[in-house]
């Protein structure tokens, strides 16, 4: 015995770390790099919940969870994306990509 209850319970603890990680990093970094980095970390461990509650639910051969991570990996990709289209633009304005720095947008 590997001391989990079942295996959907050593993937759900592995996500949840993969997200406080990805949490940790989204709200202590300054570098909006990191940032998204961190949220794209908390995107995986979503996708890792949905493969996990797919592959040990009921029915694992209807390939729904399968259909809602692929949906995930393409919203991820698009987030990614646009947020480092962003960080760019924003970066040959004020010549920096600390979120501190950045004030153009405060009232």
């Amino acid at each position: 015995m590997n001391g989990f209850a079942s295996p959907l319970a050593g993937y759900l603890l592995v996500a949840a770390l993969l997200f406080a990680i990805g949490l940790a990093g989204a709200l202590t970094r300054r570098n909006a790099i990191l940032v998204l980095i961190g949220i794209e970390l908390m995107l995986n461990a979503a996708n890792l919940n949905l493969i996990a509650f797919w592959r040990f639910g009921p029915h694992p051969e209807a390939l729904t969870g399968m259909m809602f991570a692929i949906f995930s990996i393409a919203v991820a990709a698009a987030e990614a994306a646009v947020g480092l289209g962003l960080v760019i633009s924003i970066y040959r304005h004020t010549h920096t990509a600390e979120l501190d720095k950045i004030n153009r947008l405060k009232g």
